[in-house]
């Protein structure tokens, strides 16, 4: 069982900055998708960004494209989503997620990844 490991959330004022980090404990797998899904109170779960593990291909929801970037540490087994530019539309705990043997089409989809951290607490006040 893959475990994930969140940290770096926390309060910050709009045009802020925050760097989220997830740590997984193992990466044994093929074909890894590394990201992080978002959910604001009252809203549905929203895919935020991924990357192939394989490669470092990302992938951007349209709202976050140009402020947001991830990345990924192959020595630790982490990924990091750098936050640039934060507005209140951004508060919303943020999940990392791990899924395996995802195809393009699929990797937006929350459905799709197989392993969840617990969250942590993005707050952006307005």
């Amino acid at each position: 069982q893959v475990q994930l490991a969140e940290s770096g959330g926390g309060l910050v004022q709009a045009g802020g900055s925050l760097r989220l980090s997830c740590a997984a404990s193992e990466l044994s797998f093929s074909s890894v998708a590394m990201g992080w899904f978002r959910q604001a109170p009252g809203r549905e779960r929203e895919f935020v960004a991924t990357l192939r593990w394989r490669g470092g291909h990302t992938y951007y929801s349209d709202s976050v494209q140009g402020r947001f970037t991830i990345s990924r540490d192959t020595a630790k087994n982490a990924v990091y989503l750098q936050m640039n530019g934060l507005k209140p539309e951004d508060t919303a705990v943020y999940y990392c997620v791990l899924g395996t043997g995802l195809i393009t089409s699929t990797l937006r989809n929350g459905a799709a990844y197989k392993y969840w951290g617990q969250g942590t607490q993005v707050t952006v006040p307005s």
